[in-house]
């Protein structure tokens, strides 16, 4: 079966001290998190994806999380009109690197899950045991019909999603050939060789927001990522929703970490952060792309009332897309990162309007505030 505790410690620690880890959200997505129509914003192409993987790597950053995305949301960008799948993306980035943790993100319904089984396993062996899988059991309408797939409904969309599991889990730990015998799938004389890297499994993570998401997350993966709203608040709400989701675990006989996501614009004085933050975030918005986005949670002109559609326009453009920002100097970013972890979260994924050109700075000039306030080990050499 599955890996000598000490060994799956050392996945879910990222084989790294630090108490917060960081990652970098969204990259293999034209736009990454940011629905912008600034010139600079993030291509996505593999040539920047590989040098900022490399970057990442070297700088000792933890992971990187990718987005399961299949066609654009429109707008004047096409927002999240060029993407790269992400399990072949990030084997080729864990083929590049030594260090950083890579994330495939799959959607269950899309993917047969012993074909699911096997590639993670290759990337798990390329990456010598830094592959992790974020599972996602539904997503947009639109684009599972290009697939011919259709959305099963929210409850059965979940059960769904622990058949494949169990099905991608037993593939990984069998020692002999298996029969899979489930209400959706119907298994027979599988084998599944090599097994994922180090005798251990992938780290598993998932996104679910509402109850019958979050009993999943809890029930079977190691990290749940949620909104850090109540962190933002104090330091006192924060804990207690942490502890909350820790507790729910705790009650099914299981450990979990939580996790974010967020924004970052980090300048070298407060006034500099926020003047770019308006000016990429707000003023050049790709506001076709945000009406599109809005419109996949029927949150419409026709749904809501004008003054309601304006605040959630708005909200959703400065806020929702890549999560809460982060907007300041080196040290306010730093003071808010390391409030997260003290408010027990156990890492964040952030993106930037350009990734490239922004996260150098970030990295020399957070990271060290960041080992300062003791939330993470020094800088690799």
């Amino acid at each position: 079966m599955l890996a000598p505790a000490a060994l799956m410690r050392d996945r879910l620690a990222m084989y790294n001290a630090n108490g917060l880890h960081l990652g970098v959200f969204g990259a293999n997505c034209s736009s990454g998190r940011s629905a912008t129509t600034v010139p600079e914003r993030w291509s996505a192409s593999w040539r920047d994806c590989l040098q900022l993987g490399r970057m990442a790597d070297e700088a000792g950053i933890d992971f990187m999380l990718p987005i399961g995305r299949w066609k654009g949301y429109g707008g004047d960008t096409d927002f999240h009109g060029a993407t790269l799948e992400t399990v072949t993306w990030a084997t080729g980035l864990l083929a590049a690197t030594t260090r950083i943790t890579v994330f495939g993100t799959v959607h269950a319904p899309l993917f047969h899950p012993l074909i699911a089984a096997k590639e993670f396993v290759t990337a798990d062996h390329v990456g010598a045991g830094r592959f992790g899988l974020n599972l996602v059991a539904g997503w947009n309408e639109g684009e599972f019909e290009m697939f011919g797939v259709g959305q099963r409904d929210h409850e059965t969309r979940y059960a769904f999603a622990q058949e494949w599991l169990d099905a991608v889990k037993r593939a990984w730990s069998e020692p002999d050939t298996f029969d899979f015998d489930g209400q959706f799938l119907k298994l027979k004389g599988v084998r599944a060789f090599p097994k994922p890297h180090g005798g251990t499994r992938p780290i598993i993570m998932n996104a679910g927001s509402t109850p019958t998401g979050r009993a999943f997350a809890l029930r079977n993966c190691d990290a749940f990522f949620t909104a850090n709203s109540a962190s933002r608040t104090s330091l006192e709400a924060g804990l207690k929703q942490v502890e909350e989701i820790k507790s729910e675990a705790r009650a099914l006989g299981r450990e979990i970490e939580v996790y974010t996501i967020g924004q970052v614009i980090c300048r070298p004085s407060q006034k500099e952060a926020e003047d770019y933050y308006r000016h990429a975030v707000i003023d050049n918005a790709d506001w076709g792309a945000v009406e599109r986005m809005l419109a996949l949670r029927n949150i419409t002109p026709q749904t809501v009332s004008p003054e309601e559609y304006a605040a959630k326009r708005q909200y959703f453009a400065a806020n929702a897309i890549g999560g809460y920002p982060f907007v300041g100097s080196p040290d306010k970013v730093a003071d808010e990162l390391a409030n997260l972890a003290r408010s027990g979260l156990r890492g964040i994924a952030v993106s930037f309007v350009n990734y490239l050109l922004e996260l150098p700075y970030f990295c020399d000039e957070v990271l060290q505030r960041l080992a300062r306030h003791g939330v993470r080990a020094p800088r690799p050499r």
